[in-house]
This record gives C-alpha cells, structure tokens and sequence, in this order.
C-alpha cells in the first residue's frame, strides 16, 4: 500500500515545482516575441505562432497583453508572452481572493447572525436593549430577519423596552473600496461593506434593493413602483412618465449620493417592459436594521427605543437567536459564477478578522499576500488594493495569475473551487456563470473553465482547458489599453485554439466580431442585470 502523501509534503512539492516553473518561464520570455514567423522551426508544437496571431488582431492595436499557457501536471510553460507585465486584471483578483478565503477560512466556514441581550425579562416585556449582531454574511435575506424576528415572538417577548442596536463591530467603518469609481456608487456591483447587510435575492447582492418600474395604463399615467425587500428605509422620488405604446422605454433608477432617495426618470411607454434596477443602499447596517424591526413589528414584537448603529454587543448578553450562513464551498458559487464583488470584500475583511482581529481591507489584503506567498506566488510582484478587481489599481501580471492556478491543484480543497468556476457554454447560470454564452459550438464547450474579468479597457481571463489530446493546460491572459469595446472574442479564440491543439500541433482559431452582450465590454457579463448574456 502507498503512504498517503501528506498535505505539508504536498505543499513543498509544489513549491519545488513552481521553482522550477519560474525558471522555465523566464526562459521562455527571453525565447518568444510579440509575432513569431510562420512555419517556424519543425520541432515547435506551433502553439506559439498560433497565439501570436491571435494577439496580432487589430483590435489589440496599441495595447498590450500579459499571456502565459502551461501543461497542469508539469508545470511546463508551453507559451509566455510579457508574463510579468503587471495590467489590469479587473475580476481575475477574485482568483486569489477566493483561493485564499478557502485556505485560510476553511471550505466549512460559515458566517453567523445573532440577536441578544443584556436586558431582564419580566413576563413579555425584555427590559434592555435588542442586539443584532453581524459577521459580513452576504446572503441574510428579508426572509432569514423573519426568521430570527419569529423566534423572538416564539420565545413570549411582545415588547422590547430598551432600543434595537445594529452591531457591526466585526469590520471596520470603510465601506467603499480604495479608488472605486464614484459613478458607480449606485450601481449595485460597487455596495457599501458592512458586516451586517440585506440581499434582495439569491443573486445575493447584498446592501442593494430591487426597483421594479411598470408601466402606467394609459399615457401620462405615472408609472407603478416597488421594492424588494418591501421597506421604508429607501425613500422613492418618481419623476418618470408612461408616454403612448412604440414611445420610449429610457427610464433611469439610481440613488442620490449620500442618501437613500432613489430617482427614477424618464419614460416607459404603455404595454412596455418598464424596468428592474438592482440599486445600492447608503448604509447597509441601518438597512439590515430597518428590515429587522420591520420583521419584529409583524410578528407582534414592538421595540420601545430607536434603533442605533455600531454599537458593539456586551459581553455578557446572551443570545436570544441564531442564523447560519450556507458553508463557504456552496458560497462560492453565486462568488466566483456571477463574480460577486461585494463577495470578494466581505471575505477579503473576514480574513482579515480570522488572521489578525481586525476586518478591515490592510488585514484581509496582508492576509491573501501571505497565502499567495505560501502557494510559491510572488506577492510582490502584484498590487492588489481590494478583493474583487473593481479598483482600477490593481496589477497582476499573467505569469503570477498563472503560478496560482497551478499551485492549488493541490489543495484539498480544490474539487470545491474548481466547481466554482465558470463552464464555457453551460446555459445555467450557476453552473456557467460569465461564460455561460462563450466558446459555443467549439472544443471548449463545456470543457474550459475560466474566470473573467472586464473594465473599461481591461479584460481578463484565466482557468484551465483540456486539449485534444486529453492533456489540461493552464492559461492566464489579461489583456489592457484596448480602445474597441471588447476584445473577448480574443481571449476565447485562445482557448479554443488550446482546446483543440495536441502536443504536436496548433492552428490559430479566428477571432470573431464581438456582438450582442460581448460588446458591452465595460462590464462583467452578470453585473448587467436582467442577465441577458
């Protein structure tokens, strides 16, 4: 019988390899150029020149690209074009976050909602303060503060005599991310984070709302608005107008800055399709808060006193109620699936409470720097300046994306994070994810698994490939400075040309025109909602 090799074994093993890996790709740097000639020396696999030509499209005129390919059981770099060229990676920063969050939080990670006290019950009446208490769980729905509202009611309290306090103590008070565009504060994949929040549904885009805009029945009808969840604590300024049928549909739902009025203005015709806009709260723990009360005033539970925020939890308050997130293996997959920004954060501070008490962006950041160092990645060859790639700071370059893919294959973990993955042309959205549309009718359907990555200028992808010869590879290709509006088609030209390569042989894939949702190249695929792409 084999002795089982063990996991520190493992690690050091991996290590030794990615040594070897990187002396091997600063060999292949040296060796290839921006366009290798055709019919190039008859022992070369001819995977380079086919890659070459892909990258001489003239949609990548003027800009630049970091692109690495490797054999996932060796480590053998197969293709290096400007490895280290730190860009832009746009949501490709969710690969380390994640991998990271799984290491150092464990695939059982769970987060956990409290309600307590340390207040004295006489009868139905709690004398003292209600305490709800947060961990950053990202998917509390309206539904789960019922729950916990229920069991209050359940336990005989009618009457809260003291006030209900929102502690969200777990993280720090910074709730937008280093350099995230000001533009996008309303938009609902740039939310504020907070330990303690509200997802409408289980896209679980948590600290949003749901803004859902009909139609009036005839012309100058003001159109009909609601909310999901139902609340007061967003305030709706309707402005918009229903114009006759064919008129039209230009309706714009966003909130105001610095407060929770959400304008909505323009025109829907009668008949039409109206809108639905996922839109950001301002302060989510007061959200989550609001909810809650709400939640207790239905189950015939009234708190006396205001509600109040940050406040943390006494010692010795007892717990009243409890709700447990959904492991992190199964979180993973409305994360990395429909790439989940404020996901990326909320683990980036969870880290960073496990690894040093403190929930904040430096923590949690320091936190993912020492796991990627650990794996044989080069922390300091990157800057990462938040978890989910919305900062347009960030900088990694292909060669560091790459060594990662290969240093987790062994993980124990890693069956659950390669699951999270997107598939090519899978049409399910949890299974599919932002690729659910891409490399259709080629080798990679169904076969590449990928993580995406976009940004004005910027697009990325990275994951692992089988080729026709049975072998899996690993690529990582990002892609900057780009003026078209998207240059996708590229990157999925490159895997289906990895896809149907062998050992022996390449043949360039054509790139084709970017249509439809592809051209909106500004943005992750599933952060335009109603998923269309």
């Amino acid at each position: 019988m084999k002795r089982p090799v063990s996991t520190s074994a493992k690690r050091v093993n991996s290590r030794v390899r990615l040594w070897c890996w990187a002396a091997a790709l600063a060999l292949a740097a040296a060796a290839l150029s921006w366009s290798a000639p055709a019919g190039a020396d008859s022992d070369r696999t001819g995977l380079p020149e086919a890659i070459d030509t892909i990258l001489g499209d003239a949609r990548m005129e003027g800009g630049v690209a970091s692109v690495v390919v490797a054999d996932a059981a060796s480590g053998e770099v197969l293709y290096a074009h400007q490895p280290t060229t730190r860009l832009m990676p746009a949501s490709n920063t969710k690969l380390g976050t994640s991998a990271a969050a799984m290491e150092l939080l464990g695939p059982d990670y769970r987060f956990t909602t409290d309600v307590l006290t340390n207040g004295a019950r006489h009868g139905s009446v709690l004398y003292g303060d209600l305490y709800l208490r947060g961990t950053g769980d990202p998917t509390l729905l309206a539904a789960d503060y019922d729950q916990l509202a229920a069991r209050i009611a359940e336990s005989g309290i009618t009457r809260v005599g003291g006030r209900l306090v929102a502690d969200d103590t777990r993280f720090d008070r910074q709730r937008l991310g280093r350099s995230w565009a000001a533009d996008d504060e309303s938009s609902y994949y740039s939310a504020q984070i907070s330990a303690l929040s509200v997802a409408p549904d289980t896209d679980y885009d948590t600290g949003t709302v749901i803004v859902q805009v009909t139609p009036g029945a005839e012309a100058g009808d003001k159109p009909t608005v609601s909310v999901t969840p139902k609340t007061d604590y967003v305030h709706i300024d309707l402005r918009a107008t229903t114009v006759a049928a064919g008129g039209a549909n230009d309706l714009t739902v966003e909130r105001e800055h610095g407060t929770n009025t959400i304008v909505v203005s323009g025109t829907t015709p009668v008949g039409g399709s109206g809108a639905k806009e996922w839109v950001t709260v301002w302060e989510p723990t007061g959200y989550a808060a609001a909810v809650f009360r709400d939640a207790l005033t239905a189950h015939g539970v009234k708190v006396t006193g205001p509600t109040r925020l940050g406040r943390a939890t006494p010692k010795d308050a007892t717990t009243l109620a409890s709700h447990d997130s959904m492991q992190l293996r199964d979180l993973l997959i409305p994360f990395m699936k429909l790439s989940n920004n404020m996901h990326a954060e909320i683990l980036t501070k969870a880290m960073g409470y496990k690894a040093s008490g403190e929930g904040s962006w430096s923590a949690g950041l320091a936190a993912v720097g020492g796991y990627l160092k650990g794996v044989g990645a080069d922390p300091g060859e990157v800057r990462q300046v938040d978890g989910s790639g919305l900062s347009r700071m960030d900088n990694f370059p292909a060669g560091q994306l790459a060594k990662l893919l290969l240093a987790v294959r062994s993980e124990p973990w890693y069956a659950d994070w390669y699951r999270s993955l997107p598939v090519a042309c899978d049409p399910q959205r949890f299974v599919g994810g932002t690729l659910r549309t891409r490399m259709c009718g080629t080798p990679a359907a169904l076969n590449a698994r990928g993580k995406t990555g976009s940004l004005t200028g910027a697009s990325a992808l990275s994951g692992y490939v089988t080729d026709a010869g049975g072998r899996e590879l690993v690529y990582s290709i990002v892609l900057n400075n780009f003026l078209v509006s998207s240059v996708k088609p590229l990157e999925d030209a490159i895997v289906v040309t990895l896809a149907k390569s062998t050992e022996e042989a390449a043949v360039a894939v054509t790139p084709k025109a970017a249509k439809g949702a592809e051209t909106q190249g500004d943005l992750e695929c599933s952060w335009r909602k109603p998923a269309q792409c």
